[in-house]
């Protein structure tokens, strides 16, 4: 078997691992590489691809899908599988599998970085010295040691967990909101299970870990953030979209809460000319909370050989379950 293999990513600068494992499943493969403007080239080659593996911001829409005449399965680069059209994959026939847990250390270090950042400030005090002010006097209002302050995680899942169990580790409190969460859970981890509305009002960081669905598009808005703390912060590091972006700005820009760290966007990249990235208090990355040695490897590693494993027909437990 010589299957065409076709890769559609812009982001990463070799694929060696990937040519590795496909190569070692099936010598003879053809692998094509393709960018975010792929349309040209599923019209040539693409369409006639045994197995894609793509960006989780490649939209693989339910046209795009249709036109797909021999692909056996589409393998994601990451957790998120928003952009492919599940539904319509499967009912081509077609599996869907990605990547979770491949970056929760990664994530839930970052959670933790964030609050750091936001309680020492370490950046903030280049001003200060160059002014001549010095120790005590440099400090307007002191903060609330980190082993004080309180942690709120919504969506308990692995990654929450994960954020939960360092945090802890920090002497912090944890309070955790999730549809699915147990008491049973809640005491295994030392957190304490809390309604949305007190969660939002007694944290002194808030960090969101769900997933991007409908139900939780723009799952924090206005309102929400206005039942913070005007002294808390907000840290997302799951999907731009469960956040109202324009709410969020508007909340820090009338200090109804202290700031936030985002690694997500609505839109990524986002516009230059975006107001949120020029916002003081709202500290924003490029999406690389996922990233370090050990999760890139594990990412490409694991995208490649779903995809290699469910051509051959064999298993692999990253494949998506749909409910119809």
């Amino acid at each position: 078997m010589r299957p065409l293999i076709w890769i559609i990513d812009e982001e990463w600068p070799d694929y060696e691992i990937e040519k590795e494992i496909l190569t070692r499943k099936f010598p003879g493969c053809t692998i094509r590489f393709s960018g975010e403007q792929f349309a040209a080239d599923l019209a040539d080659f693409g369409k006639l691809a045994d197995a894609i593996i793509c960006q989780i911001n490649i939209e693989m829409s339910a046209d795009i899908i249709e036109q797909l005449e021999q692909c056996k399965v589409i393998a994601v680069y990451g957790a998120g599988y928003d952009k492919v059209d599940v539904k319509s994959a499967k009912s081509k026939g077609i599996p869907v599998s990605n990547v979770p847990g491949y970056c929760n250390e990664d994530l839930s270090d970052y959670v933790i970085a964030s609050i750091y950042h936001f309680n020492k400030q370490l950046t903030s005090w280049q001003l200060p010295v160059k002014e001549g002010r010095w120790g005590a006097q440099a400090v307007k209002n002191p903060v609330k040691r980190v082993s004080k302050s309180t942690l709120f995680i919504i969506g308990f899942g692995k990654i929450g967990r994960m954020t939960a169990t360092k945090a802890k580790a920090l002497g912090m409190r944890v309070l955790a909101y999730s549809p699915h969460l147990t008491t049973e859970t809640a005491e295994i981890y030392g957190v304490e299970k809390v309604d949305w509305d007190t969660g939002l009002a007694q944290a002194d960081y808030v960090s969101v870990h769900t997933i991007f669905t409908e139900a939780t598009a723009s799952l924090l808005s206005y309102t929400d953030f206005s039942k913070m703390k005007p002294t808390a912060y907000f840290i997302n590091t799951s999907r731009g979209g469960v956040v109202n972006q324009k709410d969020l700005l508007k909340a820090v820009q009338e200090n109804v809460i202290a700031g936030a760290a985002l690694d997500v966007l609505q839109q990524e990249p986002p516009n230059r000319n975006d107001a949120i990235l020029y916002c003081p208090h709202i500290l924003v990355t490029p999406h690389i909370s996922y990233l370090s040695e050990e999760a890139l490897y594990e990412l490409k590693y694991r995208a490649a050989d779903n995809a290699a494993k469910i051509l051959a027909g064999e298993h692999t437990d990253d494949v998506i379950t749909v409910l119809d």
